[in-house]
C-alpha cells in the first residue's frame, strides 16, 4: 500500500473518519461482497431512473398513436451510443488512469488527468454539434430510416447531436467522479438528470406539441442538469480530485495513457453501434411494425442491462486502485463475489420478463401486432442476461487495469466476429425469429471465451508478481 494510503489510515481507529477516507476505505479494505455492493448498487440504483426515462419516453411516443415515431426514437438510439462511445474515451480511459494513480499515491498526476479530461470533452462534443448542423440527412439515411420514419428521426437526432456536451458531459463526469470512489454524487447527477427528463417529456411532447422532437428536447435539458451538478461537486471541494485551472493544458504522457484504454473502449462501444445499425436494417425489411416492437424489446431489456452495467461499473474504480497497490488477491475475491451478485441478480430479472412480457409490451402500444411482435422478441433477448454481465464485468476488469487490447478482443470476437455473422445467417436461415435469437447464441460462447481469457490473465499477473518478490 502507498505511504499515501498509510497516511490517511495512521488513525484509523478515530471514529470521526472524513467521507473522502471513507472511499479510500471501501476499495482497500471493505469485505468483497460489500465492497461491490457499496460501489455498485448505488450507480445500479442511478441507472434505473435512466431506464424508468427510457421506458417513460417510449411511453409517451407510444401514447401520440404514431408506430412510425415510436420506429424513429429505436431508429435514433445508435446516435446516443456514438455519444457515449466517444465520451467514454474521456469516461472510461481517464477513470483507468485515476484510479491507478489513486491506487499508488499520485493525486496530483490524477488531477492533471481530470483535467485533461475535460477539454476532450469539450472538443468531441463541438465536433458532433458541426457534424449535426451540416450532415445530417446522411446521418439518418445511415440509421436506417426509410419512408415515414425519415422525417421524425430527423427531428430526434437533430436535437440530440445539437445538445451533445450535455450528453457526453453527464456520462464522462459521471464516470470521473467514479473512478475516485464519490460513487454517491455521480448517483445523483444521474438520478436528478433522469427526473427531470421524465417531468419534462409529457410537457414539451403534449402541452407544448412538439411530439417527438419535444422528447429529444427533454432528453437534453435532463443531461444539461446532470453535467452542471457533476461540474458543481468537482468545484465546491467535495471531490477528491480537483478541477483546475492551473491544470490547464497538454500533456503528452497523460493523453496516452488515456487513448490507450479509452480508444479501445470507444472502439468496442463503435462496433456495437455497427451492430446495431445491423440490427435495424435487417429488421426494417420486415417492417415498421417490427421496427417499432423491437424498440419496445429494447426499452423493457434497458431495465436488465443497466443492472449488470451497473455493477461492473461500480466494480471498475476497485479493480484499478488494487491493481494499483498489488493486491491481486483482492482482485479475484472481488471479481468472484461481483459474478455472483451479477448472475443472480439478472436471472431474476429473466424469469420476470418471461413471466410478464405480454403485459410490458402491452403499456406501449394499443396495437395488437406491435404488442404480439415485442412480447416474442423481449423472450428471446432476455435469454443474454445469466451470460452477458459476467463478459461485462471482465471487459471492465481489463479496462480499469489498463489491459484495454483484452477488453476489445472480447469485443471483436463478440460483435466482429460472432453477432454480426449470427445476426444475417440466423435472419436468413430463420427470418425474423432467427434474427431476435441471434444474440443469445452469441453471448453463451462470448461468455466462456471471456471468463477463459480473464483467468490466464490473472495467472500471469502473480507469477509476475511473485518473480519480481524473489529477487
Amino acid at each position: 500500500m502507498s505511504d499515501r494510503i498509510e497516511d490517511i489510515y495512521e488513525n484509523e481507529e478515530n471514529p470521526a473518519e472524513s467521507p473522502k477516507d471513507a472511499r479510500i476505505r471501501i476499495m482497500a479494505e471493505e469485505v468483497p461482497w460489500k465492497a461491490v455492493l457499496k460501489m455498485g448498487l448505488p450507480i445500479a440504483f442511478g441507472m434505473l431512473f435512466m431506464v424508468a426515462y427510457n421506458l417513460v419516453d417510449t411511453y409517451f411516443i407510444g401514447q401520440l398513436g404514431d408506430p412510425y415515431q415510436l420506429a424513429a426514437s429505436s431508429l435514433s438510439y445508435p446516435i446516443l451510443m456514438v455519444m457515449i462511445a466517444l465520451s467514454g474515451i474521456t469516461g472510461n480511459g481517464g477513470a483507468s488512469y485515476i484510479a491507478r494513480c489513486m491506487g499508488a499515491g499520485r493525486k496530483e498526476e490524477a488531477d492533471r488527468t481530470l483535467v485533461l479530461g475535460f477539454e476532450m470533452i469539450l472538443f468531441m462534443s463541438l465536433v458532433l454539434m458541426l457534424l449535426g448542423a451540416f450532415a445530417l440527412d446522411p446521418i439518418v439515411a445511415l440509421l436506417g430510416a426509410r419512408g415515414e420514419t425519415v422525417p421524425y428521426t430527423r427531428d430526434y437526432t437533430g436535437v440530440l447531436l445539437a445538445g451533445s456536451f450535455f450528453t457526453m458531459g453527464n456520462y464522462a463526469l459521471g464516470q470521473l467522479l467514479r473512478s475516485e470512489g464519490s460513487v454517491s454524487y455521480a448517483t445523483v447527477s444521474m438520478i436528478a438528470g433522469t427526473a427531470a427528463n421524465i417531468i419534462l417529456d409529457p410537457i414539451f411532447i403534449f402541452n407544448l406539441g412538439m411530439e417527438i422532437r419535444g422528447a429529444a428536447i427533454a432528453t437534453v435539458l435532463g443531461n444539461l442538469l446532470s453535467t452542471v451538478i457533476c461540474l458543481w461537486v468537482y468545484m465546491s471541494g467535495r471531490s477528491l480530485l480537483t478541477l483546475s485551472p492551473s491544470y490547464l493544458g497538454f500533456s503528452s504522457r497523460i493523453f496516452g495513457e488515456i487513448m490507450k484504454v479509452g480508444i479501445p473502449h470507444t472502439l468496442e462501444q463503435f462496433l456495437s453501434t455497427a451492430s446495431i445499425l445491423v440490427l435495424n436494417n435487417l429488421a426494417a425489411a420486415y417492417g415498421g411494425l417490427y421496427v417499432a416492437a423491437m424498440g419496445i424489446s429494447t426499452r423493457i431489456m434497458s431495465f436488465g442491462n443497466y443492472l449488470y452495467q451497473g455493477i461492473a461499473a461500480g466494480c471498475q474504480p476497485l479493480m484499478g486502485y488494487n491493481y494499483g497497490a498489488g493486491a491481486y488477491g483482492r482482485m479475484r475475491a472481488l471479481i468472484r463475489a461481483a459474478v455472483g451478485i451479477i448472475t443472480s441478480i439478472e436471472v431474476c430479472v429473466m424469469v420476470l420478463f418471461g413471466l410478464s412480457a405480454p403485459f410490458l409490451s402491452g403499456l406501449f402500444s394499443e396495437d395488437p401486432t406491435v404488442v404480439s411482435l415485442a412480447a416474442m422478441t423481449l423472450r428471446a433477448a432476455m435469454l443474454i442476461l445469466p451470460c452477458v454481465g459476467t463478459t461485462a464485468l471482465v471487459r471492465n476488469v481489463y479496462n480499469a487495469i489498463g489491459m484495454p487490447g483484452s477488453a476489445f478482443t472480447i469485443t471483436l470476437v463478440r460483435q466482429l466476429i460472432l453477432y454480426i455473422p449470427f445476426l444475417i445467417a440466423f435472419n436468413a436461415v430463420f427470418g425474423y425469429r432467427g434474427l431476435i435469437h441471434a444474440q443469445p447464441a452469441e453471448e453463451l460462447l462470448c461468455l466462456f471465451f471471456s471468463v477463459y481469457l480473464l483467468k490466464r490473465s490473472l495467472v500471469r499477473m502473480e507469477k509476475r508478481k511473485n518473480q519480481v518478490q524473489s529477487i
